[in-house]
């Protein structure tokens, strides 16, 4: 599209322009034209044709915001695309046209516009695969209401319109957006997840500015833990530990904020005080060599001894510890012939021994730590929710009226929120090569080409009041943004806190037991159009029906791979049991989990003891593969990751879930031939390299913390 600005003939349309709705185009005005113009049909609309008026020439032209064409006259249905498609071979003859001419011979603005990209910060919407043409039926996707798709819980489907007054949402049909290369979804799903109907969330509406104050915030408190760590136990912070920190606080967290805890009981976390002492007095890593084993043993006895000497220890303990640690290393001094087998046995043996009166002494420092680091959160967020009050006062937000619910079923929807948005700064776009950066005040974000499609598409499909797109890019850099801070600034840090299952897997998921709704994922690794997600005010934009431990589905089939937090997968089970006893509706639950049997987690037990549980079945260590949680931005070769342990897949089904979707032989054999590992993932065993570091119950972090691969967790919630 040419930099001329350019208005909307149409009276009752908006004007077209970028999804940017940059302050640089005009506001919409009328031609100065004696002639009425005539309205465009409703086809035409739909396939994306609005008539604009040309200042340089002084008359009216048509614009495709789907393709960027630009016509000096009226297109016609029927037409076939010229740029995409020249020789009209995919387009079906108009009725009455003779002429297989340029769209019945209408002439292009310019020759130009074919390849013209626009300024390095205009929008322009990617082309995936079958480009949309003038003759593709598309209709609005997003809703023009608010309001839910009623269910009929008797028929299990919608209800008709002259059933309920609230108007229905706009009429949706299934994109025709493909791709010439491999995506990884699926957004033509519609879903089978049933809710009652919800009032919109009190959560403060997104923006650059506060997403910006809150990343700075969170990084400093992230250095605020290394230092404590440093300083009080001399140790690094355990890899990812802050990460399921956040994870865990979450879970209880009563706080405005959706990123930083606030309100939470108890003050010290479980997690973090875990693992902060599983590295006390050193880390200990998995080793492959004798001699790596002997130096991990000496290291240990060393800081055993040092430790209990410089805290106050009890007599016995440190009587304890100080003649472990001496014959340890009187047996490393004597003994030069032993195995990398004798040396871990004897390091296990020290560490049983010494462990618990090391713990002991560590004990107050590192509750101290987490007590630090959780109040430093709370003035955090104490800082930034003033400060977006401040910012939402100064832009005349006002607290609306309370939302008119009615007690019914309806088809999931994305959340809402109560507070209208205030007026968004400006964001930066442009695109290098196949990455969209997107920029505010010097901060950039990326994300691939595709992905950022994807985000469009979703966007068109869950957005309600932004219908020109004017807000669309300060969304997704808050959305990319607040991910970032999520995951932390480390090589591969957090990524797998947004591993995904493989497409083959969905499918078969969708296909075999009509699977349409991801209870844990995100608008960038979600494989349906409908998730839960963990950040309801910027997520919801995108199709997220906010966090799952506040959703409550009265029917549906559901996939869950939640993120490998303890805390987290309890309070997942626990959520799921709930919402089985109280639903006769047909409702299923799909859950895939890492099988820690070493000890085993309270989760996986309660799951397999479950009175809900229909059939379990486990896939072997390296015969399958998941999704990297940095899919959005990485290298295609390291789109995929094999796992290092087992996975236990778990149906937990009402009774009427199970007459309906149960999982029969044939079903579980299709689910388990999706699941197979691909000759591309053999070659990757993850997306990062540390050492797997051992917790004093004989699991590995690596697995217990950090899923699948060395540092990697798998989904936020």
């Amino acid at each position: 599209m040419t930099s001329e600005n350019h208005t909307t003939v149409k009276v009752d349309t908006s004007m077209v322009m970028s999804p940017t709705g940059s302050a640089t185009q005009g506001s919409p005005v009328s031609p100065s034209t004696s002639k009425p113009m005539p309205e465009l049909p409703d086809e035409l609309v739909q396939a994306g044709w609005s008539k604009c008026w040309s200042k340089r020439e002084n008359r009216p032209y048509w614009f495709n915001r789907f393709t960027n064409q630009s016509l000096w006259e009226m297109p016609v249905l029927g037409q076939h695309d010229v740029i995409s498609d020249p020789l009209g071979l995919n387009a079906a003859p108009a009725e009455g046209t003779g002429d297989a001419g340029v769209g019945n011979g209408q002439r292009k603005r310019r020759l130009s516009e074919e390849t013209a990209q626009g300024g390095p910060n205009s929008f322009k919407r990617s082309k995936v695969g079958i480009p949309v043409t003038p003759t593709t039926p598309i209709v609005p996707i997003s809703p023009i209401t608010p309001g839910a798709k009623p269910w009929n819980s008797t028929t299990g489907t919608e209800d008709k319109p002259g059933q309920h007054s609230m108007p229905a949402p706009a009429p949706y049909r299934p994109s025709l957006y493909r791709s010439c290369g491999r995506i990884y979804w699926d957004l033509d799903v519609q879903t089978n997840a049933v809710i009652r109907e919800r009032p919109p969330a009190n959560h403060l509406p997104p923006h650059p500015e506060m997403e910006l104050q809150r990343a700075q915030l969170t990084t400093k408190l992230r250095q605020h833990y290394h230092e404590l760590c440093y300083q009080r136990e001399g140790i690094e912070p355990p890899r990812e530990s802050f990460n399921r920190w956040l994870l865990e606080r979450k879970v209880l967290d009563k706080g405005p904020d959706p990123l930083l805890p606030s309100e939470c009981d108890p003050i010290i976390s479980p997690s973090m005080f875990r693992e902060v002492m599983n590295d006390i007095p050193i880390r200990l890593s998995r080793i492959k060599y004798k001699e790596e084993a002997r130096k991990l043993l000496f290291k240990y006895a060393e800081a055993a001894k040092k430790m209990i000497d410089s805290r106050n220890a009890t007599p016995d303990s440190r009587k304890v510890v100080k003649w472990n640690a001496e014959d340890t290393m009187n047996w490393l001094r004597r003994d030069h012939s032993a195995s990398k087998e004798d040396y871990m046995e004897r390091l296990e043996h020290l560490r049983k021994q010494c462990g618990p009166h090391v713990a002991a002494v560590a004990k107050d420092s590192v509750e101290g730590i987490c007590t630090k680091i959780y109040h430093i959160s709370a003035e955090y967020v104490r800082r930034i929710h003033q400060a977006h009050q401040t910012l939402l006062k100064d832009c005349n937000v006002s607290d609306p009226e309370a939302a008119d619910v009615q007690d019914r079923l309806v088809y999931c929807y994305p959340i809402r929120l109560a507070l209208p948005s205030p007026a968004q700064p400006r964001v930066e776009l442009h695109f290098e090569n196949d990455i969209a950066c997107l920029r505010y005040k010097g901060e950039m974000v990326k994300v691939n080409r595709s992905y950022f499609t994807k985000l469009e598409l979703l966007y068109r499909y869950s957005s309600i009041d932004d219908p020109r797109f004017e807000k669309f890019l300060s969304r997704v850099w808050c959305l990319i943004k607040r991910y970032l801070v999520m995951f932390g600034a480390g090589v591969n840090e957090g990524t797998g806190l947004q591993g995904a299952l493989p497409v083959p897997v969905f499918e078969a998921l969708n296909k075999q037991f009509g699977v349409t709704f991801e209870c844990f994922a995100s608008p960038l690794n979600s494989y349906f159009k409908q998730f839960c997600s963990a950040f309801p005010d910027t997520d919801g934009f995108f199709g997220s029906r906010g966090p799952f431990l506040n959703f409550s589905p009265a029917s549906g089939s559901f996939e869950a791979n939640p993120p490998f937090s303890e805390e987290l997968m309890d309070a997942m089970v626990t959520h799921f049991e709930k919402l089985l006893e109280k639903s006769s509706e047909p409702l299923s639950f799909i859950i895939f989990v890492p099988e820690w049997r070493d000890p085993l987690t309270p989760a996986l037990h309660r799951m397999e003891t479950s009175a809900f549980r229909r059939h379990q079945m486990s896939v072997p260590a390296f015969e399958h593969e998941y999704r990297s949680g940095s899919q959005h931005i990485c290298k295609k070769e390291e789109m995929y990751y094999k796992a290092v342990h087992g996975t236990v897949v778990i149906f937990l089904q009402n009774a009427a879930g199970f007459a309906k979707w149960e999982p029969t032989p044939e079903r579980i054999q299709e689910l388990l031939a999706a699941y197979q590992v691909s000759r591309r993932a053999l070659g990757s065993p993850g997306p990062s390299s540390a050492p797997t570091t051992l917790s004093p119950q004989g699991r590995d972090i690596g697995e217990d913390r950090e899923c699948l691969v060395v540092g990697v967790d798998h989904k936020w919630c």
